[in-house]
């Protein structure tokens, strides 16, 4: 055996982080009824409600469910230990922070590729055009929701949203009012888009690994995912001034490399897929691949730098344009760890938060004992449509979690359904989605949790009619077969 302390290291942390060793049969103890239970559901709802009053109390939505991430699994540590069962809570975290991980790196680079774009300066270029073309803000606002409808199904909500933000951020530098409907329509129209895909969300993702739906069957939810998008925009569109932005026409000149890194973030994309539906690997691994595309590419673009503005000064020289050549004298080389290092840390710490507290409450016995209640003393259909809303709250990806992992009885109608509330419950609240998630920290100061808060009337509306259509459409599906 390898005496090399490297390959020990290497070695021991493997065997640490495989999956039998997180699948390592440990006793778990039902702690709902208990005083650290109630004392963690206390934690969580104090977090919850600092981060719903971010807009007041000036201060970042990462801060309270740090604290209680560490509080929550802090208690569960101590009791086990108490209980003698030292290993059971460490599997459990470690189990939960691999599901952070994934999440938090597929994030990260899909928010260093828009900062790289936007450092290209294609954003102000699509900005120069859509002003340049006189789009009126209400224009803007349905060919923004449609874009983010029709490109979630491949790039994923999450980022399709990013993307659809950073445009509006552009051309409505400033507008406060205008930036925050927009961007409660983006949510919702890339959450309904994402439903009918299993590449559109997490939560969709999972439904299709585990079996139960296959990819031609998720666009029997097109219509209900179409309607829950349209009547809200319908609606809120009325509230949109029919007037056009107040930024200026200017001409924009992209940066080098601009297009050839927005089509490197459609490779990673395509790289991501790849892994997933013909690999069965884990989407994080063609993203993190796909990163790998951005660097290499960072790299020609510094070692090729210096003949690329001695041939550009040179025709500048010859044109006579003073300001070109000015220009040109402040380039500096494309950097890609500096483009990581914009990324919305805020945002990846919330996300470590809350998954990491849903983690803690449903390894208390929380989450299984709700699934346990709505599965066998309500009809099915009733505990799908109410799970889509509480996702709003607790997040869809650990009560896609727990419906999996019950593994009830249902038609193969009702797994659409739940695939199809889980995905689009999230938009009701600006904290139910990555989406919205994402961009309260992109749109920092015009998208809040109140801002979006106001509309939940209009979008729950979207939401009923979207589940009566697929009630309706596809009620030839909800019979159980023997």
């Amino acid at each position: 055996m390898s005496r090399n302390p490297l390959v020990l290291v290497l070695t021991s942390a493997l065997m640490l982080f495989s999956p039998s060793a997180l699948a390592a049969s440990s006793p778990v103890l039902d702690l709902t009824g208990s005083i650290i239970g109630f004392i963690c559901i206390g934690i969580f709802v104090l977090a919850y409600a600092l981060v719903m009053g971010e807009e007041k109390l000036h201060m970042r939505k990462s801060k309270p469910v740090l604290v209680a991430a560490g509080l929550i699994w802090m208690l569960i540590g101590w009791v086990y230990v108490q209980h003698g069962f030292t290993d059971s809570a460490e599997y459990a975290f470690r189990h939960n922070l691999l599901e952070f991980a994934e999440l938090m790196l597929f994030l990260l680079v899909a928010m260093t590729y828009i900062n790289a774009l936007e450092e290209r300066r294609l954003f102000d270029a699509l900005r120069a055009w859509m002003i340049r073309r006189g789009f009126s803000y209400r224009t803007l606002f349905w060919i923004t929701g449609i874009l983010s409808f029709l490109i979630s199904p491949i790039a994923d909500n999450l980022t399709t949203a990013l993307l659809m933000c950073a445009v509006i951020m552009k051309v409505a530098a400033g507008d406060k009012k205008f930036i925050s409907l927009c961007c409660v329509n983006i949510v919702v129209a890339a959450n309904a888009g994402g439903a009918f895909s299993p590449f559109g969300d997490i939560t969709t993702l999972m439904v299709w690994q585990a079996g139960l739906v296959t990819i031609d069957e998720f666009l029997v939810l097109f219509l209900p995912s179409l309607a829950n998008y349209l009547i809200p925009t319908i609606v809120m569109s009325f509230f949109v001034e029919n007037r056009k932005p107040s930024a200026v026409y200017e001409e924009v000149e992209l940066k080098r490399g601009a297009i050839r890194i927005t089509m490197l973030f459609l490779l990673t994309i395509a790289t991501a897929v790849a892994c997933h539906s013909l690999l069965h690997l884990p989407p994080v691994l063609g993203m993190m691949m796909g990163l790998g595309y951005l660097q290499f590419f960072g790299y020609y673009l510094r070692v090729t730098l210096p003949g690329s503005l001695a041939r550009k000064r040179a025709m500048a020289e010859r044109a006579g344009d003073i300001e070109r050549m000015k220009r040109l004298g402040s380039v500096v080389p494309f950097d890609v760890f500096s483009r990581v290092s914009r990324a919305e840390w805020d945002t990846l710490l919330f996300f470590y938060g809350i998954v990491m507290c849903v983690g803690g409450l449903g390894f208390l016995g929380y989450l299984g004992m709700m699934s346990e209640v709505l599965y066998t003393q309500w009809d099915a259909t009733l505990a799908n449509i109410a799970l889509g809303i509480i996702s709003a709250v607790i997040d869809n990806i650990p009560v896609m979690f727990a419906v999996l992992a019950m593994q009830p009885e249902m038609s193969h109608g009702h797994w659409l359904l739940i695939t199809l509330t889980a995905g689009t419950g999230g938009s009701l609240l600006s904290i139910g989605s990555a989406a919205g998630v994402a961009l309260m920290g992109q749109a920092r100061g015009y998208y809040t949790f109140a801002s979006h808060l106001k509309w939940t009337p209009i979008i729950l509306l979207g939401y009923i009619a979207g589940v009566l259509i697929h009630l309706w459409l596809n009620a030839h599906l909800f019979q159980i077969h023997g």
